[in-house]
């Protein structure tokens, strides 16, 4: 299968556009905006998510006061084993995006921990016990600065992109920042989050049936959350389906003083999905997604002009991806299934096999 194949209509990609901007409106409510029945809207996600074409879930920003630990993993395997290395990552609960790459490391994966004795774990007893690990470099996330949605397509007219958040209220627009102070998560967040990792537009009733509350508990909890910024919404294409299917992580040096100005500045560029920066020999790291290989000049080129003081230190390109937030890719691009993030480390699968 080539890479960037298109089978994803401008109907789609609209579809796409507007459940990233209101992850959990009714279809009737995207059917004024779109201008399609709701059956018809209906009928198109199914074949879109069922699919694997694309995915719309939640993930963790924040487990209530506290701010979750990430952090990039660089693994370098024995000649022959990325293929099944990454595999067997992919299926960790804890990894939260997953490449083969070009460059120096075989394999670079997000990991999400509860803290820095839970990194320790995973890669003391999980990611180096693996047979065909031969080592890996860590690079821990001291600040993530992109905005809510990590993947804003340009599909919709501004005119459609105001009339929806006033169809489903500012509140419920995943464009809104967070008006309510955090709050430690109880058992019933922390049950919804992982629920929602799979699939952001369960419906109540589904949500309330699985977690044995009410409707009316199910849906004041998630307008909490939305409201606390405690979740990041991730409704994108399959990249391989997508215009940009090209995934490269860059990594940069800017002074201290100048972190958080540029993090900023390169937020705000259309290739940049991730921008954090991050302990080790550079401060930044930055994931992109390309419309080609031969666009990573020209996205470095924007670097620098959006940020003059940026030093770019190394590219590396992915030459598969394995994990994209919580879903699983297939070797078809497509999205196999997802993995429940393990929010607490309380008890990981992997343990359970080493």
């Amino acid at each position: 299968m080539r890479t960037g194949e298109s089978v994803l209509g401008e109907a789609d990609l609209a579809l796409i556009h507007a459940l990233q901007i209101a992850p959990r409106a009714s279809w009737t409510q995207l059917s004024g905006v779109l201008g399609a029945s709701p059956d018809t809207l209906a009928r198109r996600w199914e074949h879109l998510a069922g699919g694997g074409y694309a995915w719309a879930a939640f993930l963790p920003r924040r487990l209530g006061v506290e701010t979750p630990l990430y952090a990039w993993v660089e693994v370098d395997c024995a000649a022959g084993y990325s293929e099944e290395t990454a595999v067997a990552l992919a299926g960790d609960a804890c990894t939260l995006g997953l490449h083969q790459m070009t460059g120096d490391s075989d394999l670079v994966m997000l990991v999400l921990c509860a803290d820095l004795g839970a990194l320790d774990d995973y890669l003391t007893r999980r990611v180096q016990r693996l047979p065909a690990v031969l080592r890996s470099r860590t690079h821990v996330v001291t600040g993530m600065h992109n905005a809510r949605n990590l993947w804003r397509l340009g599909q919709l007219t501004p005119r459609q992109v105001q009339n929806l958040v006033a169809a489903v209220g500012p509140g419920a627009s995943a464009t809104a920042c967070p008006s309510r102070r955090p709050r430690r998560l109880g058992e019933l967040d922390e049950a919804l989050l992982l629920e929602l990792a799979g699939d952001a537009r369960r419906s109540a009733a589904e949500l309330s049936r699985t977690c044995g509350v009410s409707e009316s508990t199910v849906r004041r909890r998630l307008d909490a959350l939305l409201g606390a910024g405690t979740l990041i919404h991730h409704c994108v294409p399959a990249p391989r389906f997508s215009e940009r299917p090209v995934w490269a992580l860059i990594k940069a040096d800017v002074p201290a003083l100048e972190v958080t100005a540029t993090a900023t500045a390169l937020s705000r560029l259309r290739h940049t999905r991730l921008v954090t920066s991050v302990s080790g020999r550079h401060n930044l790291a930055v994931g992109a997604w390309l419309r080609s290989v031969g666009e990573l000049r020209e996205v470095t080129t924007g670097m620098e002009r959006a940020a003059p003081s940026i030093r770019i230190t190394a590219t590396a390109l992915s030459l598969r991806a394995h994990k994209v937030g919580a879903q699983v890719i297939g070797p078809d691009g497509r999205r196999s299934h997802h993995t429940r993030p393990d929010i607490r480390n309380a008890d990981p699968a992997w343990r359970r096999l080493t």
